[in-house]
């Protein structure tokens, strides 16, 4: 008579002792947790797990949106100036402008905004 292969999981030594819950789980949990049938755990466990995989999800999908967030159009960009230009400074014959500056590809473009407020 042949007997079928016994799977024994190794991930944790077999001990009589219960297994030390982890510190950053709440007391009122553990006891709850001790109070189940070895059947309800196991429920728990898959539910638990359904669980995080479903936060963390949430989780990826609310920081993809954080970053897909399109910007306000400042009431002074010009139409044919891109929402992700930014302001910067040129300094030409001893006199201040601002510019709008994008880049396009391996360009970086400029247009004039208007001269700086010596006061500024």
């Amino acid at each position: 008579m042949i007997l079928p292969p016994v799977l024994v999981n190794t991930d944790r030594p077999m001990s009589y002792e219960p297994p030390t819950p982890p510190a950053e789980l709440p007391s009122d949990i553990v006891d709850t947790l001790n109070g189940y049938s070895p059947d309800q755990l196991q429920h728990v466990a898959r539910y638990a797990e359904a669980v995080a995989e479903h936060k963390e999800r949430q989780d990826r999908l609310d920081e993809e949106s954080d970053e897909d967030e399109i910007e306000e159009r400042p009431d002074d960009l010009p139409d044919d100036v891109p929402a992700k230009a930014t302001i910067t400074i040129k300094e030409i014959n001893d006199n201040r402008y601002y510019y709008w500056q994008w880049r396009e590809g391996d360009t970086v473009t400029s247009k004039y905004k208007g001269p700086v407020n010596p006061d500024e």
